[in-house]
């Protein structure tokens, strides 16, 4: 198991790999929640917190034989959660900054597969907020989502997913942490249920696939693209294109049929919007991708 004593704070080049491993290896990674862990009760002041250690990934873990313009395929085997979450409302900051005038913080138990919420019970699903590998270039914050994934809040990301990320950097220097133990689409109040625990993975590189550098991911029989960018607008627009892409390279249509299809079967989802950008997915039944081999 890769323990969390090492973490990181932004995603790098740079960085040195803390754990080495192959191709098809099963691994257990430790993670704190979001906040570092600097969170024990709701009496606590987020303004008495470190904001330098916030979104910590556990890692970076080095896979063999990963190259630039390969895809690491990502296999979330497991996700265990610890038994305390916590939430908070924070002034200025997501879609309802304006309308909180001091911080809040609400914590939660998860020892059973529903938690409390005032008198309401709401069931648990655990989840992967901050998964990615180094960048193309420079540091990217672990609060921040590109096409090296990162924080992209994207609830499908769980149990049983198959991630691809592409690969820029020798190694690919993999991370991930932010776990969740519920959160809606777009995260719109900055925070789900953050929550330290840990995941079990599998990787495995693949070659020689064309892919222009945003993650794709597989769940339940459907085929996912993701898109990250500064404007909700420019995120759709991008996660369009990459769909696009991927259906013309799947049936060899030509770009008309192509386009009209996904306008009969693609869905439209919002992974976030209360990050520095806004990360989208759109959602295509994977039996139209059986000749792309992934």
């Amino acid at each position: 198991m890769l323990s969390s004593n090492h973490v990181f704070y932004g995603f790098s080049k740079d960085l040195k790999p803390v754990l080495t491993v192959e191709p098809g290896e099963i691994i257990t990674i430790e993670t704190l929640d979001a906040f570092n862990n600097q969170i024990n009760d709701a009496t606590q002041k987020l303004d008495e917190l470190d904001w330098n250690k916030v979104n910590p990934a556990t890692g970076p873990i080095y896979v063999k034989t990963a190259e630039p313009g390969d895809f690491l395929k990502v296999t979330i085997e497991g996700i265990e959660l610890n038994s305390t979450g916590v939430m908070a409302s924070i002034p200025h900051a997501g879609v309802f900054g304006n309308i909180h005038k001091k911080s809040t913080i609400k914590m939660f138990n998860l020892e059973d597969e529903f938690t409390e919420f005032n008198d309401l019970v709401l069931p648990i699903s655990p989840m992967i907020g901050v998964i990615g590998v180094a960048p193309e270039n420079g540091m990217v914050p672990n609060g921040e989502p590109g096409g090296h994934g990162g924080n992209m809040d994207n609830r499908l990301i769980t149990l049983g997913t198959e991630l691809y990320l592409p690969v820029f950097h020798p190694g690919a220097l993999f991370g991930l942490g932010d776990l969740h133990a519920s959160m809606g689409d777009g995260e719109v109040n900055v925070t789900g249920i953050e929550v330290s625990g840990k995941v079990t993975l599998t990787f495995e590189v693949l070659k020689k696939i064309k892919h222009h550098n945003h993650p794709i991911f597989k769940k339940d029989g459907s085929f996912y693209c993701l898109y990250s960018a500064d404007t909700l607008d420019e995120a759709v627009e991008g996660v369009s294109n990459e769909m696009l892409y991927w259906i013309t390279e799947a049936l060899q249509y030509d770009l008309s049929d192509s386009a009209m299809l996904l306008s009969l079967m693609a869905d439209l989802e919002i992974c976030q919007v209360v990050d520095p950008k806004k990360t989208v997915r759109m959602k295509m039944p994977n039996i139209y991708f059986r000749n792309l081999n992934l």
